[in-house]
């Protein structure tokens, strides 16, 4: 029997399973991380923790399953960032995604907004790795302390790889570069014209190889045994490829704070559109396929609004049965934009409303207004998404905490006319890595052979499509209310 170790550094924590060929979890382990956040907006990791986090999970999980890894994947947190000396000292601690310390130089970037798209599918943005980079390369001034050969960046899975093999290799995969903002996703490769733009010399960038492919192996000194490592992609693109999204027009959507879509549009680079950016995923091989993202900012967070701030709920999952409870909303619609809103409308200025309240408005209309949003912004973006892409779309795979609610997976199935289905196994972020590298390592065939070792349920649509467009239009006026609250400066005097 072969296994494969996953490790999943997360922004929260590193989370080890060793999954076995028929896809059962062996042997888990989790270690949590601290969260630096030095001043307001900045968010840090120390990089030395995240390795001997890492290294720790490893061998608790191995222990716990009592077999040796015959390979090793590697999924992280994308964007977050480190750079560190050739002996494998970090010159600081790791900025992370959520980080957003170059606000000001990324609205100075507004001008390039349309070049940075076309290179690399994305808008200047503090989320993205570049400008966190430029920060600490002139913060620390290590352009005129080092020699470019003598520094190293690159994103967590680049930092593992380099310290696991024991400075044996400095590479990263095209998901994790593609989220950098300095990698050119049409010749595949770093742009040298960003580089220059953001100060960043190519020397110190890691070599990009196949997601499913050789990494190096781990040195026995380091973690306690050798194996190869040959799988890495990036989080969201991991978890694409572990729910079994591979082929053209598949896409997933992971329920959480947020919510994340992702949609394979297959080998041929897409048009972008509102809110969406184009990014790389991987294909049944491992390989470079292309794939539209979007982020919902409120997805669970509403439940946890109504929970937490009004006191209606005192469970999340309380939520179901008071759904259950009634036939409709009776025309309340809520838009959960506590952050504003993300794709495809793209208004940060926007911010929560509650429409069609009357006095028979109750806790179980409001809760029930909280889940109908996630289905609502879900087929907004999926709908988007499908124009942009022109795939076709089948189904839709989800994961996170809120699926558990199947009276939402059946909503949200109603909502978007195609089958919801839900994996057996959760963690697919960690899934899709041991996929990865179970596939560079010949322990799966290919990609059907490893997909064959998961289950699904399904939820079929069963709502008339009419009745589903007319709740989709209800939605979208709800939408256009509150981008005109948003909009309206009240500059009449009024």
């Amino acid at each position: 029997m072969k296994h494969v170790l996953a490790i999943d550094a997360g922004t929260t924590g590193i989370t080890a399973l060793v999954i076995d060929e028929k896809g059962r979890v062996a042997g888990r382990a989790y270690r949590e991380l601290k969260q630096y956040f030095p001043r307001a907006g900045w968010v840090e990791h120390d990089p030395l923790e995240i390795f001997s986090s890492t290294v720790a999970a490893a061998r608790d999980a191995v222990d716990a399953a009592g077999h040796v890894p015959d390979a090793i994947g590697i999924t992280n947190q994308r964007e977050t960032i480190v750079i560190w000396e050739r002996t494998g000292r970090p010159v600081h601690h790791a900025i992370v995604w959520q980080d957003r310390r170059t606000a000001d130089r990324c609205a100075q970037l507004a001008p390039r907004a349309e070049l940075i798209a076309q290179r690399t599918g994305l808008l200047p943005d503090p989320y993205f790795s570049a400008t966190k980079i430029e920060w600490l390369l002139e913060h620390y001034r290590l352009r005129e302390t080092y020699d470019p050969r003598e520094l190293a960046v690159g994103t967590i899975d680049s930092w593992l790889v380099w310290r696991l093999t024991g400075g044996a290799l400095h590479a990263t995969d095209p998901t994790n570069a593609s989220r950098t903002m300095l990698y050119d996703i049409d010749r595949l490769a770093w742009s040298e014209e960003l580089c220059a733009l953001f100060g960043v010399p190519v020397e110190m960038l890691p070599e990009v190889r196949a997601s499913s492919g050789s990494f190096g192996s781990t040195r026995a000194d380091v973690i306690g045994f050798e194996a190869p490592i040959t799988g890495i992609a990036g989080d969201q693109q991991s978890a694409l490829f572990g729910q079994g999204c591979y082929a053209r027009g598949t896409g997933k959507n992971t329920y959480g704070t947020g919510a994340f879509l992702l949609l394979n549009a297959g080998e041929e680079r897409p048009t972008g559109g509102p809110g969406l950016l184009t990014t790389i995923a991987c294909d049944a091989q491992g390989g470079v396929a292309y794939a539209l993202e979007a982020a919902i900012f409120i997805a669970g967070a509403a439940v946890q609004w109504l929970r937490d701030g009004l006191g209606i709920v005192e469970h999340a999952s309380d939520t179901e049965p008071l759904a259950r409870s009634i036939p409709s909303t009776e025309g309340v619609y809520f838009v959960p934009a506590l952050t504003g809103l993300g794709a495809p409308n793209w208004e940060p200025q926007a911010r929560g409303t509650i429409v069609g309240l009357t006095r028979g408005t109750t806790r179980a209309h409001l809760a029930r207004a909280a889940l109908e949003a996630m289905a609502y912004g879900t087929a907004d973006v999926l709908a988007s998404m499908r124009r942009a892409s022109g795939a076709p779309f089948e189904r839709l795979r989800v994961d996170g905490g809120a699926t558990t609610n199947d009276w939402l997976m059946q909503f949200q199935a109603d909502m978007l006319g195609v089958p919801v289905e839900r994996p057996d196994m959760v963690e697919t972020t960690a899934l899709g890595a041991a996929g990865l590298a179970g596939l560079g390592a010949g322990v799966w065939r290919d990609a059907d052979e490893f997909l064959a070792t998961r289950e699904f349920a399904t939820f079929t649509p069963l709502l008339e499509p009419a009745r589903a467009d007319e709740l989709m239009a209800g939605w979208h006026r709800a939408v256009r209310a509150t981008l005109s609250w948003a909009r309206d400066t009240g500059t009449d005097g009024a």
